[in-house]
């Protein structure tokens, strides 16, 4: 059983940043050998795709929304991404999910991830 955990969200600034972290465990899980995603759902609206990265860390995707303001990371040792979100606006609000997929593709297709977290709540508001 693999478990996705969200942490970081909050209520912050426009223009302001917040880092949220995801952090997965599971007895057979190898985080190393999954690509990683972060997803979004804003009140009223569809899940959508934020960013991912793949197995090794060395590359990113981006919505076209998000890019240049939020950068993401892991650390396949500490079985934790990251997604860290400058010059936030209030059109980024919403709960963030942590999304972890088997395929070799980095995807922004949200049937090819396999395991989500509960989500943690990021509200840019003034």
């Amino acid at each position: 059983q693999v478990q996705l955990v969200e942490s970081g969200g909050g209520l912050v600034q426009p223009g302001g940043s917040l880092r949220i972290s995801c952090a997965a465990s599971g007895p057979t899980f190898t985080f190393s050998g999954f690509v990683m995603g972060w997803f979004r759902q804003a009140p009223g609206k569809e899940r959508e795709f934020v960013s991912s990265i793949t197995r090794n860390g060395l590359v990113g995707k981006y919505v076209d929304s998000v890019k240049g303001r939020f950068t993401i990371s892991r650390d396949n040792a500490k079985n934790t991404v990251y997604l860290q979100m400058n010059s936030l606006k209030p059109d980024d609000t919403g709960v963030y999910y942590c999304a972890a997929g088997r395929s070799s593709s980095n995807s922004d297709n949200a049937d090819r991830y396999d395991y989500w977290g509960q989500g943690t709540q990021v509200t840019v508001s003034s």
